[in-house]
């Protein structure tokens, strides 16, 4: 009984972190593009800290959803479409839920995207062979472990600054890898392939038990303290083509994440920290959409 309680204790600490760093693959790529890679990199490797949830699964005999996939090209398409569509809105799938927490209205239509892209291939799953990840693989927790270490003596030998970003990141990714042992569909990715699934009537019984829904919400409210705590809540109203633009955006979200088996929240806290092979060819998927996706933005608004 206690369990439901300190997951949404965990997933509101999550939504305050993520919106006090500023969590963004977007920012990121931005960052890479202008000479600073820093932040892409903890980014990428903010969940490396799960493999402690691991051990501490094996070791009380609880089932771990912490999985592994085999590369395949739907990985990098579904990685491509999510990061284009990324682009254009500005934000990935975790800071949509940060900008709309802050009073952006123009997210709310993101999120309707997400929907329509998620149902839009309800009906059709990709066929994507996987093997469970054995946690008695000590190779595989090896490199883990050793690019743990690396990282925290990285972050210590740094400045204040580099220590805020590499322990905000990593405390995110040790928080999630615990709170995917209760629930391994929490992110807003999960939440969304089952609500659209049960939407397209593939499966009533897919519709999110109510704890789903309260971690979302849970997520929702930390990230609105870390905005309310830094006075940067504002309302910001937004026109019927801003509207318009977001909701494609969104669609491409949802029909890239559907593809490669969950946006980039899913990605980088549940696939990259197993060294999935599926994760990481969707992960640099998303980041090459992203980046033609800024391209071609950067272009059309120029072109205006």
């Amino acid at each position: 009984m206690m369990l439901l309680p300190i997951s949404l204790l965990l997933v509101c600490i999550i939504g305050f972190l993520a919106q006090s760093i500023g969590l963004c693959m977007v920012r990121g790529v931005n960052e890479l593009k202008s000479g600073k890679p820093e932040f892409l990199l903890a980014l990428l490797l903010s969940g490396i800290l799960a493999w402690i949830a691991m051990i501490y699964a094996n070791y009380l005999g609880i089932n771990t959803n912490f999985k592994t996939y085999e590369a395949s090209s739907w990985f990098a398409i579904g990685g491509i479409i999510f990061g284009f569509g990324t682009a254009f809105n500005q934000g990935c799938g975790v800071s949509t839920l940060s900008k709309l927490s802050r009073g952006d209205s123009k997210m709310i239509f993101t999120i309707v995207g997400w929907l329509i892209g998620w149902t839009i291939l309800a009906q059709w799953s990709p066929s994507t062979n996987h093997t469970k990840l054995f946690l008695s693989n000590n190779i595989t927790l090896g490199i883990l472990i050793s690019i743990s270490v690396a990282l925290l003596i990285w972050a210590f030998i740094g400045n204040k600054k580099r220590r805020e970003l590499w322990l905000t990141m990593m405390s995110i990714g040790l928080i999630g890898g615990f709170v995917f042992l209760f629930d391994p569909k929490w992110p807003p990715s999960g939440l969304l392939y089952q609500v659209s699934h049960a939407l397209a009537g593939i499966n009533d019984s897919l519709w999110p038990p109510v704890e789903s829904y309260l971690l979302f919400l849970s997520l929702i409210i930390g990230m609105f303290s870390a905005a309310w705590h830094t006075k940067n809540f504002e309302l910001i109203a937004s026109s019927w083509q801003q509207w318009i633009l977001h909701i494609v955006a969104g669609t491409c979200m949802g029909v890239g994440a559907s593809l490669a088996l969950g946006g980039n929240d899913s990605q980088l806290l549940l696939a990259l920290p197993t060294l999935s092979p599926g994760g990481i060819v969707s992960v640099t998927g998303m980041l090459i959409g992203i980046w033609i996706g800024l391209f071609v933005r950067e272009k059309l608004t120029v072109s205006k």
